[in-house]
């Protein structure tokens, strides 16, 4: 296997290219120990087709016309309808459905009768707010019309604000700059708010966990706004497919919402290859890296001439990839200069070029990380290739849609990394083919979250007693500020009395703004990251390798008071593991239900974690080098948990193992539960904590263990309730995932390596999971 090439690199006519490829991969798939785990055949699909809506002004018929639009799709006819109601839309089709339609017709349709009017463009990225400027732009250009459309972002030059601000019919913007750039300057928008008809929220997908949370609660802010200024938008939203993209829109903004999702767009015929490297050695489950083998599938489809578009994970993969790739191109007639990475550290000006050189076809690959992932339009793309699992079945079709986006044959080939996520997702294919995509949470009233927006929305405007902001009553979280003296009560009304800038404070990727910023002092003194409160103490303990931008930084002092940490830059070969020690109570048990003889709970908890060593890890090989210990102060934490409680009697019937290795085999089986359950719930895996804390009942001295899976926020990000009423299917999953691993004992895709749960792990954690299901 190690010498095989997956394909032939002589000179083939285009339209048998994939039929070459793909025979190659049907016949290794023959081999029941093959790395191709399945190829699936997506046919193409005809469009269906709907009337332009007779409501549609005559200058944007005529635009659409002169663009090749005489009728539209039958999901735009839909939301157009639906939007013409006075209804909020969400729009959930595939990529490349045409779904920029769904909300620049029914705006341009305004605009056109009422000039005054404005709308509020929200994308995640800035990179896919350029990209919609251009296609918006291009139909203005269409029609000759004067409607004035331009992005606000960190990138605008301050001399140009003013000037948006006062003329702009259109503002395309992300949330960070709605957050902490245009709602606390809201009075400069007066005009804007004053006729504010439409709120269009883009990838409405990408608005989930702590991210999603701080979103709904700027929505909240945003609404409080439009009704001071006497305005009430209608929202359209749109997003890739999800199983809630309702309920997501609906929690988002508080707001009822027609769904449309009948794609009547037309799709190429795709193939999907899932790529699992083999495993070198079967008895620790080591496989062959991942990285190496995207890179040997990537090559192959250079060397065929097909533009192709590779995807990692993390910002290390992505430039350890374009590294490779670019030696394989320097053989080439291409060259090195045809393989460009893209990511998020890239200037805006080098990724509106990669954009550029990709749609003109002088670029032969990328390596780019979700950064690419959402709708930009990079022209028609012949293969991508995964380098691990994304991490979600949505963001999966996401990256395989950005290949055949107009309507060619296409291929998509998953290559899976050893992490147990992707196993699961590699060994279980008609789980990813009939599986609908996952959900999508939130919890916009965490406290945390929702205290530190009820500071910026005291800070927009004053806060009347008997208003709402979200669920709690005002008056009760505004005496909590006022206690910090940072508002004051006068006449039945909150005022702001602070000198501080609250928006400023907020990260909105995280529920603490109490963050730690990175100071590099390889020369001047520079700041070059901010990592989060409760990731600091893992990621930022002293003699820690901080990975920033590829570069290695030794931490040289971790200054916890002021909130520093102070690296240096080095050349390592490992990287470190931080270990922890994890202790979490039960404070309130919100519901119960028996599973077997054991029982499955949801509530809340306190978690008290305190970082006790670290572990030196090699680059590629993932030895383990060495290792620290490490005294950091304990950090404590309430936040909501989904658990197992084991009575004694239900451990009673696995006489045949000791006590102790019945305690390692449920640490392998609350491993295989975590990467499960980020399956189920949409999550990253790091947004969810566990541990096996040990219980001994007073009266007869017996050891009844609970198994969490908590939150791993300040109050909880609304993963655990979901948890708990996907008891059964969590169990079943992951007996599936450790049952069908081949290693022997265990290793990193199932219950954890050897070294951790010992030779008995992965037999205990099957047999009790087999007990529960």
């Amino acid at each position: 296997m190690s010498n095989l090439s997956l394909f032939d690199s002589s000179s083939l006519l285009p339209e048998r290219r994939f039929a070459q490829t793909l025979e190659r991969f049907q016949k290794l798939l023959e081999n029941p120990d093959s790395p191709v785990r399945a190829i699936r055949f997506l046919p193409p699909r005809e469009a269906q087709y709907a009337p332009l809506p007779e409501s549609i002004q005559p200058a944007l018929r005529r635009a659409l016309a002169s663009r090749g639009i005489a009728q539209l799709y039958s999901h735009q006819a839909a939301a157009f309808e639906a939007q013409q109601g006075g209804r909020n839309i969400v729009v959930v089709t595939p990529t490349a459905s045409g779904k920029t339609l769904c909300y620049n017709l029914p705006v341009f349709n305004h605009l056109l009768s009422d000039p005054q009017a404005r709308a509020f463009y929200l994308f995640p990225t800035k990179a896919l707010a350029e990209d919609q400027l251009a296609e918006f732009n291009a139909l203005v250009n269409a029609m000759g019309s004067d409607i004035r459309a331009f992005t606000y972002d960190g990138d605008t030059p301050q001399d140009a604000r003013r000037a948006i601000r006062e003329r702009a019919g259109v503002v395309l913007t992300n949330p960070d700059m709605l957050h902490a750039g245009i709602l606390p300057h809201h009075t400069k928008w007066a005009k804007a708010f004053e006729n504010l008809r439409y709120i269009v929220i883009d990838e409405l997908h990408t608005y989930r966990g702590v991210y999603g949370s701080h979103v709904a609660n700027i929505l909240r802010r945003l609404r409080r706004i439009c009704r001071f200024y006497g305005s009430d938008p209608q929202f359209i939203c749109c997003s890739a497919t999800i199983a809630n993209p309702g309920e997501l829109a609906e929690k988002l903004t508080e707001q009822e919402f027609t769904l449309v999702e009948n794609n009547g767009a037309p799709s190429g015929e795709k193939y999907v290859v899932f790529y699992n490297p083999p495993v070198v050695n079967r008895q620790l489950g080591i496989r062959r890296s991942y990285l190496h083998e995207t890179r040997r599938i990537a090559t192959d489809f250079l060397e065929r001439g097909q533009q192709t578009l590779v995807f990692a994970n993390n910002r290390l993969a992505t430039e350890i990839l374009v590294t490779y790739l670019k030696d394989a191109a320097e053989r080439l007639p291409m060259g090195a200069q045809a393989v460009r990475g893209y990511r998020g550290g890239y200037l805006p000006r080098e990724r509106r070029e990669i954009e550029r050189l990709l749609r003109d076809g002088e670029i032969r690959a990328v390596v780019a990380t979700n950064a690419l992932e959402l709708g930009i339009d990079i022209g028609s793309l012949d293969a991508v290739v995964m380098a691990g699992y994304p991490g979600g079945i949505a963001s999966t079709w996401q990256r395989a849609g950005r290949a055949g986006r107009r309507n060619t044959t296409s291929l998509a080939v998953l290559v899976a990394s050893s992490a147990p996520l992707d196993q699961y997702i590699i060994e279980h294919p008609e789980y990813f083919f009939q599986q609908s995509p996952e959900h999508a949470n939130i919890n916009p009233d965490n406290l945390e979250i929702l205290l530190n927006h009820m500071k910026c929305a005291v800070f927009e405007l004053p806060m009347r007693d008997d208003e709402k902001f979200g669920p709690h009553p005002v008056k009760t979280l505004c005496q909590l500020l006022a206690e910090q003296k940072i508002v004051h009560h006068a006449g039945g009304t909150w005022h702001w009395t602070s000198d501080t800038y609250p928006a400023d404070a907020i990260s909105l990727r995280s529920v603490s703004s109490d963050n730690f910023v990175v100071v590099d002092e390889t020369s001047e003194p520079k700041i070059i990251a901010e990592v989060s409160y409760t990731a600091a103490p893992s990621e930022l303990h002293e003699k820690a390798i901080y990975l920033h931008e590829a570069r290695q930084y030794q931490v040289e002092r971790l200054d916890f008071e002021n909130r520093k940490a102070y690296v240096r830059r080095v050349e390592s070969d490992y990287f470190t593991d931080a270990i922890d020690y994890t202790q979490v109570k039960e404070i309130d048990q919100f519901d119960s239900k028996a599973v077997a003889r054991a029982f499955a709970r949801h509530g809340e908890v306190r978690v008290n974690r305190q970082i006790v060593g670290f572990k030196k890890i090699k680059f590629y090989t993932n030895e383990n080098v060495g290792a620290g210990n490490l005294t950091l102060p304990e950090q404590e934490m309430h936040t909501t948990a989904f658990w197992l409680h084991f009575p004694s009697e239900f451990l009673g019937n696995f006489t045949e193992f000791s006590a102790t290795e019945k305690q390692a085999g449920l640490v392998g089986l609350g491993a295989a539960m975590r990467a499960v359950a980020a399956l189920l719930l949409m999550a990253d895996p790091r947004d969810l904590g566990v541990s096996l804390t040990e219980s001994i009942t007073s009266s007869l001295q017996l050891w009844e263990p609970d198994l969490f899976l908590y939150d791993s926020y300040p109050g909880g990000i609304g993963l655990s309730g979901p948890l708990f009423e996907l008891t059964p299917k969590l169990l079943k999953m992951t007996h599936e995932l450790i049952a069908n691993c081949p290693c022997e004992n265990g290793c990193p895709s199932c219950v954890g390596p050897i070294g951790e749960v010992g030779e008995r792990g992965k037999e205990i954690a099957i047999a009790i999971v087999t007990k529960l299901v």
